[in-house]
């Protein structure tokens, strides 16, 4: 009777009807379990509908029992092509001894992300704040406006280019001299513009490939997020070299120590 009675309480929280293009595709038995167990802990209370969908995760929107949004992201167990993880997890010295199998990657990546959003948001870096985590589900702060995701950078830009780049190199610097990372796929594609009262702000995801500084390729991982970043900027008409990022950055570490 028990189980018939939490087998009822998992499928009212997570109705078919609103996810099932995607169930197949991500919610193999033991995720659903995951997100039930999430669930009953008090983290969600119910999925809504599909924010984002990846190659390697999909993202929901979840309500919690107070009402609050919240994003679910859903790592996939199954399907994910997971080999390019390796490369931003060995070398980490928080993370030893990793397994090969597939789906301990996977929650290793997960447990990764967390971690880089704890240190993120101690920084006060603008990132979406940690809420939990279990296997390969994550939860975190919802950002958008009355339950509407943000685009991202790439999809509608910003009015005022150069407060955007401003906000960037903060966060670039928050992130390298008081977390010691570096974010390792910086890019419009991983920026959410957020629209609040008329103002812009943005908001770094996808934080789960982003290493230490003392990682064996930091250097390469920051040179190619200030070449994405500067590569923005000069297409949109704000010209900044490589050399110009790293010198606004190093601005910001005397404001920040």
């Amino acid at each position: 009777m028990q189980e018939e009675n939490d087998e009822e309480k998992r499928l009212k929280r997570f109705p078919q009807k609103k996810v099932s293009k995607t169930f197949d595709k991500v919610f193999d038995e033991e995720t659903l379990n995951t997100i039930h167990k999430i669930a009953t802990a008090g983290l969600i209370d119910s999925l809504e509908y599909t924010i984002s969908t990846g190659k390697e995760a999909y993202v929901f929107l979840a309500l919690d029992k107070a009402g609050n949004f919240r994003a679910v992201k859903t790592y996939k167990t199954l399907t994910s092509k997971f080999h390019n993880m390796q490369k931003y997890i060995e070398g980490d010295k928080r993370f030893k001894n990793v397994p090969r199998e597939k789906k301990e990657i996977v929650r290793e990546w997960t447990k990764k992300e967390f971690k880089n959003l704890e240190k993120l948001s101690n920084a006060n870096a603008s990132v979406p704040f940690p809420i939990g985590y279990k296997n390969n589900v994550l939860v975190m702060e919802f950002i958008g406006e009355k339950g509407k995701a943000s685009k991202t950078l790439k999809e509608v830009g910003v009015k005022n280019l150069q407060q955007a780049y401003e906000e960037i190199t903060e966060f670039i610097a928050k992130s390298f001299y008081l977390s010691g990372l570096i974010h390792a796929d910086l890019s419009e594609y991983n920026i959410l513009v957020k629209k609040e009262q008329g103002k812009e702000k943005l908001v770094v995801i996808d934080v789960g490939q982003a290493v230490l500084k003392s990682h064996p390729k930091a250097e390469e991982f920051l040179k190619r997020d200030l070449q994405n970043i500067s590569n923005y900027f000069t297409k949109k008409g704000l010209e900044k070299s490589e050399e110009e990022l790293r010198k606004d950055i190093r601005k910001w570490k005397e404001k920040l120590l």
